[in-house]
């Protein structure tokens, strides 16, 4: 039976692993792989860091899901491969109300479920509506996460919510309602979670037959077994003993059909395995290949696609149980002790850079001047001895048995920001928890002083980033209860319901100079490029910034 442990929200998110792992493909696999022969056809395989929490993308919240449902749904918005640019998917265009609160979207005409069903303008209201209306185990954020970082509320009315209605206006125009104007929108509408699911199968199968298991959930026959959208790949199987999830090509697809016959992902949590298993030619491709195995990968032929950064890694700051913390002054010694250019140029990947602010400058928003903290040991020095804390000590808190697009090796890490701050003259204790035992959850409570954590953008959004991190009630760990906590959510706020297109970027500007000069609720460290590794006859495979790679184009050549 298909379940899942509790989801964090994504900035937290734990990676699911398999029950069990294979050291091989199966026969099956092998024989399908054999016969990739050249060119179009035969089968894919790729080496995935962990497992699928369930084949429906509503209830999901982790990259190893929408890894695989990405090849089986699409959005009416979708993402142009390579960049964090949108572009028209199931919904050939689109626009608004003057006041941002009313949403025509015109349809593709011609398409089909993997069902044979029609995807037209009643299906895109049937799956809105099925959205809204979650109850019991539904509403939970550890199902219904990005509908409630996006939209709020439910039809309980128990809190607001950004949606409204949908009206099927012609049989391919549907209008969407909001409550408010908000700057993400239709932008959001690209994530995985907001796929368009055939509305038959969800009836047919109980899709949203979810039920609170410990702290599990089982999911219903459609998540396991039936989910139906519209792309290019269908849902064969799942061998969860083999830890190997099979899709097929939509022969009936209604654009450019794939050009593979099979898509296979092979779930191998360890890195070094994935290795091991490329090498050994059982794999075709794998995610995250340790940054210091790049030149060894491409010296023995393979291509490692480096991504775009966009991500953030930082220094978390947790002010409510070290009452230092809660001193300006002793956040931005803590800023000056730590030695950014050379954590980039001596851990990090190639390409890195040093983060100046809390999101990379290719989002909107970006502040050129705002203020820097470049690596100065007397000042830091001095800083903690006006604040009274010149004999600091804190925890520091990193993540064990992970690795992450933007903090690759945790431990090195840590060790260069321990030794950093302890020239600082700094007490460094150190504390390490494994990610998925403890680690994001202590985070999250409000347990750790400084910790490492990160986020990598879900779209080209300056809320996605500061509006996630510091916008919420749930976040205010960042800023101990301080006066300006509620400031700074209401400046993001207010931000994000701007209509005026530059008045909210100069908006976002201003609040980012004020969490560097102002507030500095935590430490933008650095943005690192993570890479995914291929064979060399593997073509066709575009690396996404997102971390969101479509597999339709691929082909594996003689």
């Amino acid at each position: 039976m298909l379940q899942s442990r509790v989801a964090r929200p994504r900035r937290l998110a734990v990676l699911g692993i398999a029950g069990a792992l294979a050291l091989s493909l199966t026969a099956c696999a092998e024989s399908q792989r054999d016969a990739a022969g050249g060119g179009e056809g035969g089968t894919f395989v790729f080496g995935a860091t962990g497992a699928p929490s369930n084949f429906d993308p509503f209830y999901a919240s982790d990259g190893e899901t929408f890894r695989v449902t990405r090849q089986m749904f699409e959005n009416l918005i979708g993402i142009e491969p390579g960049t964090a640019d949108i572009k028209p998917e199931l919904a050939k265009e689109w626009s608004s109300s003057e006041d941002g609160k009313t949403w025509t979207f015109e349809l593709q005409e011609g398409v089909t479920f993997h069902d044979g069903t029609p995807f037209d303008a009643e299906a895109v209201c049937a799956n809105f509506e099925r959205m809204f209306n979650q109850e019991g185990a539904g509403t939970s954020p550890a199902l219904s996460y990005y509908w409630i970082e996006n939209f709020g509320g439910f039809a309980d009315g128990k809190k607001p919510s950004l949606y409204e209605g949908c009206e099927a206006t012609g049989e391919h125009t549907v209008e969407l309602t909001l409550t408010r104007f908000t700057a993400d929108f239709p932008t959001m509408l690209t994530q995985d979670s907001f796929a368009m699911q055939s509305p038959k199968a969800m009836d047919e199968h109980k899709a949203n037959d979810v039920k609170a298991e410990g702290d599990s959930f089982v999911f219903s026959e459609y998540a396991r077994q039936h989910p139906t959208g519209t792309g290019p790949f269908v849902f064969d199987s799942y061998d969860e003993a083999n830890g190997t999830i099979t899709l097929k090509r939509n022969e009936d697809y209604w654009g450019e059909k794939a050009k593979l016959d099979r898509l296979i992902f092979r779930i191998i949590p360890d890195e070094t395995a994935r290795k091991q298993a490329l090498e050994a030619g059982e794999i075709d491709g794998y995610d995250f290949p340790s940054p210091s195995d790049w030149d060894s990968l491409e010296k023995a032929g393979y291509n490692v696609e480096i991504r775009d950064p966009f991500n953030i890694l930082y220094l978390g700051i947790t002010q409510k149980n070290n009452p230092a913390l809660k001193e300006f002054k002793v956040r931005q010694a803590l800023a000056y002790a730590i030695d950014r250019k050379t954590l980039v140029s001596s851990i990090m990947p190639e390409n890195s850079e040093v983060a100046k602010q809390m999101y990379p400058s290719s989002v909107d928003g970006y502040a050129d001047d705002v203020m820097e903290y470049e690596h100065d040991v007397d000042k830091a020095k001095k800083l903690l001895k006006e604040a009274g804390h010149a004999d600091l000590t804190v925890e520091l808190w990193y993540p064990t048995q992970v690795t992450r697009p933007y903090m690759p090796n945790p431990t090195a890490i840590f060790g260069a920001i321990k030794e950093d701050l302890e020239e600082a003259g700094i007490t460094v204790k150190p504390v390490s928890k494994p990610w998925a035992g403890g680690y994001t959850d202590d985070v999250e409570s409000a347990r750790a002083e400084l910790f490492l954590l990160g986020w990598t953008g879900d779209y080209n959004s300056p809320n996605n980033f500061i509006g996630t991190f510091f916008g919420t009630t749930e976040n205010q760990f960042y800023t101990g209860g301080s006066p300006w906590g509620d400031e700074l959510a209401d400046a993001l706020q207010a931000a994000d319901s701007t209509v005026d297109a530059k008045e909210r970027e100069a908006a976002y500007q201003d609040i980012n100079r004020d969490l560097m000069s102002e507030y500095l609720p935590a430490i933008p460290l650095t943005h690192s490029p993570p890479a995914l590794v291929l064979r060399p006859e593997v073509k066709g495979l575009v690396a996404s910034p997102l971390t969101k790679e479509e597999f339709a184009a691929v082909t594996i050549a003689e």
